[in-house]
């Protein structure tokens, strides 16, 4: 009876660490990324010309379970996220912006490691190729950094 107990105990427990180490792991998007990312200068934009301005975007990332929440910070300014969901390692949203009056919705798919996502982003219902860039954590988790190697003096006697 002890042994089919523990054979029970044994077998289900890396499935409820496997889990437990999941739902962790994708909370872990929580902070600020930033990224360089090629954006719409808002100036020309009312003169119905739309160039493209680098500029760094910060995407301020708050997770409650699958849900995805935040602001993302670009030249334009602050702009809510809505839709955000999370799966794994899997993230997606939207923004939307306004350019002279007209709306448009940006989706975005991130594909999260340990200090960095790989975004695409496109336009919803747009003809263009969707965009590629990489977010980067604002600060690397503590002990992600590798450890650097300690030398120790050598403790051989000297000659004197």
């Amino acid at each position: 009876m002890i042994s089919l107990m523990k054979n029970k105990i044994l077998s289900i427990g890396p499935v409820v660490l496997l889990a437990l180490s999941t739902s962790a792991w994708a909370a872990d998007i929580f902070g600020n990324w930033i990224a360089q990312v090629l954006a719409y200068e808002q100036a020309d934009a009312s003169a119905g010309s739309y160039p493209w301005l680098l500029g760094e975007t910060v995407f301020s990332f708050k997770v409650d379970g699958t849900k995805l929440t935040g602001i993302v910070t670009d030249p334009q300014g602050e702009t809510a996220i809505s839709e955000g969901k999370i799966d794994g390692d899997e993230i997606s949203f939207v923004v939307i912006h306004s350019f002279s009056g007209i709306e448009r919705k940006l989706v975005y798919r991130g594909k999260v490691a340990l200090n960095e996502i790989q975004f695409k982003r496109e336009v919803q219902g747009g003809t263009g190729q969707p965009q590629e860039f990489i977010a980067k954590r604002e600060f690397p988790r503590h002990g992600d950094v590798p450890a650097r190697s300690i030398v120790v003096p050598s403790q051989a006697p000297r000659n004197r």
